[in-house]
């Protein structure tokens, strides 16, 4: 689950959330080099002629390419949202790459989870009656159902 529940000791909870990734950063290390293997393997058959110099550019190009696209995919992983609950404050923090923070606070008593049919299927919100904030957009329909079953039953702890 790209998601951890964390209780503390004075009863107030913190999830934190984050997009899954599939391929780890030893992962990474083995796709790039493997692929810069299989890449490089057809110049072996023009070593030292001109022709070896033509293909070369656009065969580290597409090595570069793959580079970039996974480093991009990794940074967009940073993801990150802390929803912090106890009896008097419920607050929610979600943090981008590259944007400032966005903050949402209120009281839990007013709190409801809500799934809709939104721009994703199970689209996971959580409203106060004044403001609707979209949680967890990033994962999988079963996990924010999982999300919102548990987070009525926490709601209902505190209230």
């Amino acid at each position: 689950m790209p998601y951890d529940w964390r209780n503390h000791d004075d009863g107030s909870a913190q999830l934190v959330l984050w997009p899954f990734r599939s391929l780890p950063r030893k992962g990474f290390v083995w796709f790039i080099g493997i692929t810069a293997t299989l890449l490089l393997m057809p110049l072996i058959a023009v070593l030292g002629s001109a022709v070896m110099w033509g293909i070369l550019p656009f065969m580290a190009l597409v090595i570069w390419g793959i580079w970039h696209a996974l480093q991009r995919s990794y940074r967009s992983g940073e993801t990150r949202e802390v929803l912090r609950m106890d009896r008097n404050m419920l607050a929610l923090t979600r943090s981008d790459p590259g944007k400032p923070d966005r903050h949402w606070n209120t009281n839990p008593y007013w709190v409801r989870p809500v799934l809709r049919k939104g721009p994703v299927e199970d689209y996971l919100t959580l409203t106060d009656g004044a403001r609707e904030v979209e949680l967890g957009a990033f994962l999988t329909p079963e996990e924010r159902r999982m999300l919102h079953d548990q987070l009525l039953r926490r709601l209902a702890d505190l209230r």
